[in-house]
């Protein structure tokens, strides 16, 4: 396969395409609308920042798909541990 066969295959767009429809479906049979998927964002930043430091910007938030289960998977960078308030259980 050549260079430019790589960068304009249609496989790749394939699977993008494929994903979104996924995330889709997960979405209407879960029922949970962008709103309310955003304060649930919202309110876990809230609660994971006061026993952490984290990095928001970076954070991503998907539906996993297994069956018929689905699950919130979350990727939260933490960039540092708070010691001595809230969340003081040390592990």
């Amino acid at each position: 396969m050549s260079f430019l066969d790589k960068i304009f295959s249609k496989k790749k767009s394939q699977s993008v395409a494929k994903e979104r429809l996924q995330l889709v479906l997960i979405n209407d049979r879960s029922d949970i609308s962008p709103e309310v998927l955003e304060r649930l964002r919202e309110d876990l930043i809230s609660v994971i920042s006061s026993y952490m430091e984290i990095d928001t910007e970076h954070i991503e938030m998907d539906f996993d798909r297994e069956g018929k289960k689905v699950a919130l998977v979350a990727n939260i960078p933490v960039t540092n541990i708070r010691r001595g308030q809230r969340g003081n259980r040390d592990v």
